[in-house]
């Protein structure tokens, strides 16, 4: 296991110092802000970027993300184009020392919270996920913006996607998905890139726009797209294991057996009734996910690929990007780094 943090660029408030001061920290996982998406990134940029992250020695070996254009998912008329750019992104990210890409297929919204600051019981404040907030929050009547969503569109733009993506459906989104991977897949290979597709988040429909990488059935057909180790999946804790409906260590277990896992993310949730759901500290008693049995199973399947301790709590006063602060993911990355190391020595001493 290689532990990464996630970092985005000369806007990030957290120094590169900083992180490479965390016990156990190896890489950053970070990518190209200010391309718009569907546009080529500069090969320049790239290796730019990967030299001021390697000269406080870290590696740079995962980007998160090559946001997947609209166009592309809606299967529209320009989608050759588009697919040719992100194409020659890939080629250029390999050329740069790339190993890993994270993306996602989630039409117009990509992850979705209902409050950025709810107040948990120790002071701390977090992300959480509460349906009757959620119908408070419907994007076609309501000025609605949330970190990770595109803002760049208008109202009326924004509309017209929805009603698209409502008329497209989940077999039409599933089609579009199969005729980009079948067209990025063999250049992945030749290149010897990853690409590791993130889940839906959360894994179920929202606002009536089909989602469609939510479950181990909608999994396994994904990757049947396209069979190869290059078409692999980013396994999140937090996006899938916030459902009920998946196991994630059984899923962990599954997919990093069949070495279709270069990347996770891991964090912990606790779940509530009717879908609600709280992001909590790491620590396993403070959520509903077992991160020693996530861990474990990724030993036991012999993974050796990238992780990053995903959303943190804001903790100690600090502010900044909601999910993305220094001190709570710091402390999340030592505490799985040490579960890690525990399971290893315990090996040694059998």
């Amino acid at each position: 296991m290689k532990m990464t943090f996630r970092w985005y660029g000369k806007e990030d408030t957290i120094p590169l110092s900083y992180i490479r001061q965390i016990p156990g920290m190896t890489g950053i996982v970070s990518a190209i802000y200010d391309v718009p998406v569907g546009e080529i990134w500069p090969l320049a940029k790239i290796k730019s970027l990967k030299e001021e992250i390697e000269k406080v020695g870290l590696e740079f070996k995962v980007v998160e993300s090559v946001p997947v254009h609209e166009h592309i998912k809606l299967g529209l008329s320009d989608r050759d184009q588009l697919i040719d750019n992100y194409i020659e992104n890939i080629k250029n990210l390999a050329e740069a020392g790339i190993e890993v890409i994270c993306y996602n297929f989630m039409p117009v919204f990509d992850w979705t919270r209902t409050q950025l600051d709810k107040k948990l019981a120790d002071g701390s404040t977090t992300l959480v996920y509460y349906q009757e907030q959620l119908k408070q929050m419907d994007p076609e009547t309501s000025e609605l913006a949330l970190p990770g969503w595109d803002t760049s569109y208008t109202k009326e733009e924004l509309n017209e996607l929805i009603t698209k993506y409502k008329l497209l459906g989940e077999e039409g989104l599933w089609e579009n998905l199969s005729y980009f991977i079948n067209k990025i897949m063999p250049i992945a290979e030749e290149v010897g890139i990853k690409m590791a597709i993130h889940p839906d988040d959360p894994p179920w429909k929202i606002f009536g726009i089909p989602r469609i990488i939510t479950n181990e059935r909608n999994l396994d057909r994904f990757l049947a797209l396209y069979d190869s180790e290059a078409n692999g999946l980013t396994l999140c804790s937090g996006s899938l294991g916030c459902s009920k409906e998946n196991d994630f260590v059984y899923l962990v277990r599954k997919f990093v057996s069949r070495n279709r896992v270069p990347f996770a993310h891991l964090r912990n949730v606790k779940i509530l009734d009717n879908n609600d759901f709280e992001e909590s500290a790491h620590y396993s008693p403070y959520g509903s996910l077992n991160m020693v049995d996530i861990l474990q199973a990724f030993d036991d399947c012999g993974f050796s690929g990238y992780i990053r301790p995903d959303h943190g709590r804001m903790i100690w006063g600090e502010t900044g990007k909601p999910g993305y602060g220094l001190y709570d993911r710091a402390l999340g990355s030592v505490y799985l780094t040490g579960i890690w190391e525990t399971i290893q020595r315990s090996k040694e001493e059998k």
